[in-house]
Parts: C-alpha cells; structure tokens; sequence
C-alpha cells in the first residue's frame, strides 16, 4: 500500500539535484551509499567526510518504532514539549505477542494482556500524529518493506534490525530510542561517516542455495564486530539476480555483524516488488533516477578502489550454510556441518525447526519452504521434530492461506504462529519434549545467542535458510543432509528430497481483507495520555540529572563482565518485555545475563557494604541508597546485538556513572552517551587485567574535551593505585549531552533557548 505520496513525490524531485552536488564535492566516482549519506546531511560540509572519523548530522525521511522501544522512546519524546512529530513516523505492535497455542489463541491472549500497553501507545500515536499498526498486522520490518521503504531514502528506527530496508535500496539505520526521539522532534541526526564495504555477488544461486546463505557466508567471514561502524554495500550481477526480499534478508542479518546498514541498488527486482505491493508511483520516479540509485560504473569496475573492503562470493557455486550454535557468525558449510555436530558434541536430535520471522517470512521464502512440505506429503514423509511457522505480516499470511500454501505445512504437523516476532526474540513458551538440559533447535531467525530463543542456555540454537530447516525436520536428525542424505518414509521405502522451488511474488497478487494500520480520527489536541500511577507496565519518565562539573571519586565496581555482553546479557527480553514502559521495574534485570569474571557467575556479584554475593540489581540499588557511583567493565564489542537503549538506561537509573570497555557495539556506545553516562574504552586493552574486584574508580574529567583522554585511578584494596589512560570517541555536541545529563536534557534547554 502506498503511504506517503507526498514526501515520496518531493523526495524524488530533489534526489538527483542533491546527487549532482554530491558529485562535486567529491570530485570522483560515488558509491551508491554516499550518494544517499550525502543527499541526506543536514549541512553539506566544505570538505568530504573521513570514512570512520568525521561525525555527519542527517535528516532522516522517517522513523520507525516497535511497540517494546516505541514505548520508552514516547515517553522521552511526551518531554520533549512538541505538539506533533517532524517527520513520518510508526508504531509497529510486534513484540509483546507471546507464542505459545497458536496464531490466533496467541494474539487473542496478547491483546488481553498487553490491554493498557497497546493502549498507551494508540493514544500516543493519535496524540502526536504517528502512524499505529495494530498487533498481528505484521512484524516491523517486513511492514515497512511492504509499506513504506523506498529506494534512496534514509529510515531510522529502534530495532537493530531496521537494516532489513536495505533490500530496497533505503540506507535503514538501528538506533536507540533517543536517538528517535530526535528526530521526531525536529532535530538531526548524528552518525560517525561509516567506512564501507563492498561485495562483489557474481553468479547466480541455483538448487537448495538462497539468498540466507550470503549472509551466513558474509557472517562467518567478517564475524560479528567486522561491520561495526561500516555499510556493507552489495553489488554485482549476482546482486541483480537476486529477489527483492532476499535482499532484504541479507540486509537484515547484517545487523548481525555489527553492520551500520547494508544496501543493494535500485533494479528490476525492486520494481517488480513495488508494483506487486501497490506502490507503481515510487517505480515510476525511482526508475527516472535508476543511475543515482546504483553505485556509478566506475565503482563497479573497480571496486577496490572506492571501497575500504571488498570480498567476492560466487553464488553459482555457494554453499547453503547452517550457522552456530550460540553465535550468529561461527559458519558451517552444509557439506561439514555433520562433522563439526559430531566433533564438538552437538546434541544431534533436532528438538524444534522454526521458519519465518522479520528475516524470512515473505513469499518466496514460504513457498520454496512448502514445496519440500508438499514433497513430504507425497512421499510420505513425516516432521520428526516439532515445526513453526511464523508469517511475517497479516497481507503475507493472507495470500499463502488464500494459495493454500499454509496447509502444506499443516499436513506435515506444523504450527502456524501469530504474525509477531515470537521466539526469535525470546517470546515463546515453549513445549519441551524431554527433561535434558541440552538439546538443538534449528530456525530462520537472524540471532541465536545462548537464552535468546526459550530462555534456556543449554539451547544449541542453529540459523539456517527456511528450506534448509523444513528439510531438517523431516529427519529430526542434525547431522542430516538433505542435498545428499537419504530418509526412509513411513511405509519403509527410502526417499531423497528434491531441491525446493518457490515463486519470486504471487502470481494472483497480494491480497488482504485487514492491513492492521489504524487510521487517526478526532482532534489530536483532545487526547489526554493518562499513565496509572501504579502500573507495573508504565511509568512517566523523571529527568536525569545533569554532570555536577566535578571529577568522578570513589566509583566500585558494580560488574566486571567476561566475555560476550551483549543487549541481551544487560537487559533481557523475552518476559521481561512487559516492563519496557516501566523503567524502574525493567531495571531489575540489568546485567543479571552478564558473566561475572572473578566467579565466573551470572547475577552475583561483591556487594562491598555487606561483603557478601547478591543479585546484580540489588548490589547496585544499595550502592545508590548510599550515593555511591558505580563503574562497569567490560570485554570486546560490548553491547552487541539488539538497539535497546535499556541497555543503557537501567544502569543510568540505578546509578552507574561510567562504562570502561575493550571495544564497544556502536548503538550501543551511542545509547550510552544519550543518557548521561561516560562511555569509555581501555587505552591499553590489557589494563581490562588491572580490573580487581574490590577496586575503586577516581575518573579526572577536568579537561574532557573532544580530542583528551580520560585519566583513570584505579585504587586497590590493599592500597595500591594503577593509573590507566581511557579513549573516548565523544564530540562536541555529544561532550553537551553529558553535561546536561542526557540528549534529551540538551533538547528540552535547546527548546527553551
């Protein structure tokens, strides 16, 4: 459906005046990701940006918002004091639905349960001019390619996996709510000019390869901090071959290396989806600018000159992959994959396969996935494992129910889900078959980190394409190959599967009674955004307070974290959802996942006031009844993974002052510096070993500027002191934020002012 027709018709009018200017800034031949940065600045600048160094302000076309971050972003921007968003805005109502029964007995219970959430998020939405998609209309990212994404444009929005509109050809950034809030108030957008990637996709892919399988391959080669801070620009006449939504997958997971975005230009496939989703207007203008839409010749005949990185994938020839377990880029070629579940110990026995979610829910992924459940019931074949299927929004589920293609899947025993994230982020109850800890579970999702799915961290969770894992379940085995192996059907007799086959779109078009977008009616102006006091799902937002001016003396240590921390280890998902409205009631589960590196434990950590282990929260809700500042240490790529921008208020909210880290995960750095606390990195990564557990923390901040480090004392129970050096990436702007206690602190003095 076609929203917007304005700003899209205004979009494009200007488009290639900005490139030509563009153009003449850099003197040389462009990529297709600076020609969009670069028409989306605030200011062009006089020079052209360093790759990695030089921060840029944008103006992004819109936002976008998922009803568990929506929550907490509008009740930073209900401070903001406007009366209406600046740019195009939604909220998309797709986390909270808890999987469990069934499609409808889900949603059903959801609406019960989320009553006074989807409430306050409706209202809010009509208030400020927002757009509301209702629960089960869909999952946000695949709404937004459906709806809204248009190539050349600029989207930000409070999930990770925004990048998921880079499949048509929009420059889609994951942000913290912040961040959004931003935006939505009318101000720029700050990002650090990212350095980019170019890869080279030759060939086209055949038989059991998908568009899944470039991505896991991309995973494993770059891993899941090797995008960090870059666009991963794909090109090639491999790239042309691909479909619309298959790009879009590939975009998604690149948010699983750390990625900006990722990007493919405007072609054929695109126009094809646009038409096919009732957006011909957008082909129409996006195919008078076909060339400011796709990288220049230049650039593609030479591509290690105009990009800081290049690799070529060949997808005649590649692989389908399975990824994992516990990481999304510890990749397995199917032809190894056995060996490696048998070497490393693997529980071989497929407990569950699960297809769909915001990666691979469209159209072609379900048919290819249904023609191997259609081979199963001709060749009498069963699921031996427990099998579902979740569509990615209400006008998908509608047209493969319509073409029959949802049966298909039930004839083989599979559950067909709610159109809603599920447990790709943790909301599933699930339905155990055995009492073992240790079992395997194969999806299509995008991350599978130790608890991400069900909880549970004995869950060996393996991401692979959606055909891959319906052929997986017909064996219930985890070393089976479907391109070689063999099963024996239920009458004996032993049967090969063939290589499943799809359609790109549907032959009959898209169709749909109820999209699930909620029209506004009234007058904005007469809507009062009531929040119970006692609620244990909402609660208005107090300001932080601002820097006091002076150095930080006498910090403890609350945490120092070992290994891999991402947003999932400092603040959970899955039940703790319900509280994502509620700041203080969510902080209860800050860093409880993290691994405490003196006893190598998860939430127990030194409470210095008692001398004995407790809970994460509890330690640090002591230490700030005392008003005692507190530091946390982490590893490298600290806070990888989603955009939760809890993450980083919960230990705002309880009184940590300071985070010191190996490495940082971009969004989350940024969430970080949004909400007032000092985000720093060891100069020397080994100093992480002068970290002792009863340490204190004197931080000098007497001369914190853009380009000084920051002194760091640590003092040792026994007396002794380490002096270490701390680097910071802050700006001037972002210097402003700190001493106000928070970006949304400099907005509201910036509205006054």
């Amino acid at each position: 459906m076609l929203f917007d027709k304005e700003l899209i018709e205004s979009f494009y009018k200007d488009y290639s005046k900005r490139v030509l200017t563009v153009r003449k800034l850099l003197q040389k031949p462009l990529t297709l990701a600076e020609k969009i940065l670069y028409a989306h600045c605030d200011e062009l600048p006089t020079e052209p940006y360093q790759r990695g160094k030089s921060y840029a302000m944008f103006r992004p076309d819109r936002v976008a918002m998922q009803d568990a971050t929506a929550q907490m972003a509008l009740l930073q921007f209900m401070q903001a004091g406007k009366n209406k968003v600046a740019v195009p805005s939604t909220v998309h109502c797709d986390h909270l639905i808890l999987a469990e029964s069934g499609a409808d007995q889900d949603l059903n219970q959801a609406l019960k349960d989320n009553k006074e959430v989807y409430n306050f998020l409706s209202s809010v939405s009509k208030k400020y001019g927002i757009g509301f998609w209702k629960p089960g209309a869909g999952i946000i990212h695949q709404v937004l390619l459906e709806n809204y994404a248009f190539p050349g444009a600029m989207m930000i929005g409070t999930d990770s996996h925004t990048v998921n509109a880079g499949g048509l050809g929009m420059v889609a950034v994951g942000v913290g709510g912040a961040d959004a809030v931003d935006v939505m108030a009318g101000m720029p957008w700050e990002l650090k000019f990212p350095k980019l990637v170019g890869v080279v996709l030759k060939g086209k892919l055949s038989g059991w390869a998908s568009s899944k399988d470039v991505i896991l391959k991309v995973a494993g080669i770059l891993t899941v901090k090797g995008g960090t801070g870059k666009i991963v620009e794909y090109i090639g006449e491999g790239a042309e071959s691909l479909s619309c939504t298959g790009k879009g997958t590939i975009c998604n997971m690149g948010a699983e290396i750390g990625a900006t975005t990722s990007l493919f230009g405007y072609d054929d496939s695109m126009a094809r989806y646009l038409d096919a989703t009732g957006r011909s207007i957008v082909t129409e203008f996006a195919s008078a600018c076909r060339d400011d839409l796709n990288p220049d010749p230049e650039v593609l005949q030479n591509p290690e000159a105009y990009y800081d990185e290049v690799i070529e994938i060949d997808l005649s020839t590649l692989e389908p992959y399975i990824n994992g377990p516990f990481t999304p880029d510890k990749a397995w070629p199917i032809s190894e994959f056995a060996q490696a579940v048998k070497e490393n110990g693997y529980p071989q026995e497929l407990e569950v396969g699960l297809i769909g979610s915001c990666t691979n829910s469209s159209y072609e992924d379900l048919t290819r996935a249904a023609s191997l459940a259609k081979q199963a019931k001709d060749k009498h074949l069963k699921a031996k494992s427990e099998f579902t299927i979740t569509p990615g929004s209400e006008q998908v589920r509608y047209t493969v129910e319509r073409d029959h293609i949802l049966e298909e899947f039930e004839h083989i025993g599979g559950l067909v889900l709610a159109n809603a994230c599920g447990p790709c982020i943790g909301q599933w109850k699930r339905h155990r078959k055995k009492d073992e800890p240790k079992n395997s579970i194969i999806t299509s999702f995008n991350r599978n980190f130790a608890k991400r799915n069900d909880g549970d961290p004995n869950t060996h969770a393996f991401v692979a394409s959606p055909e891959i894992v319906t052929a997986m379940i017909l064996s219930g085995d985890l070393a089976f190959n479907p391109l070689k192996d063999h099963l024996i059907n239920e009458i004996g007799e032993t049967v090969y599967l063939d290589p499943p086959e799809g359609e790109e779109l549907p032959s009959k078009g898209f169709d749909v009674k109820d999209l699930g977008f909620e029209s506004v009616e009234g007058n904005p102006e007469d809507i009062v955004i009531d929040v119970d006091p006692t609620s244990d799902r909402l609660q208005l937002l107090t300001p932080f307070s601002s820097w006091d001016g002076k150095d930080m003396k006498g910090c403890r240590l609350l945490i120092k974290a070992k290994g891999k921390c991402t947003t999932d280890h400092i603040s959970m998902a899955g039940p703790w959802l319900k509280y994502r409205g509620h700041l203080d009631n969510i902080s209860n589960n800050m860093l409880i996942g993290a691994v405490n590196f003196f006893n190598e434990k998860t939430n127990e950590v030194l409470n210095r006031l008692s001398g004995g282990y407790e809970a994460v929260p509890t330690v640090a809700r002591q230490y700030k009844k005392e008003n005692l500042g507190m530091v946390v240490v982490g590893d490298e790529n600290y806070g990888e993974g989603s955009s939760r921008e809890h993450a980083a208020m919960e230990p705002r909210h309880l009184g940590v002052r300071a985070v010191i880290v190996k490495s940082f995960a971009r969004i989350h750095e940024t969430n970080l510096k949004k909400q007032g606390v000092l985000a720093l990195t060891f100069s020397s990564p080994e100093d992480y070993n002068k970290i002792q557990e009863e340490d204190q923390f004197d931080i000098s901040l007497e001369y914190f500027s853009e380009s000084e480090p920051v002194s760091v004392k640590l003092i040792h129970k026994d007396g002794s002191v380490d002096d270490i050096i701390c680097n910071h990436t802050y700006n001037a702007l972002q210097i402003e934020w700190f001493k106000c206690g928070s970006a949304l602190n400099y907005i509201k003095l910036q509205e006054k002012g």
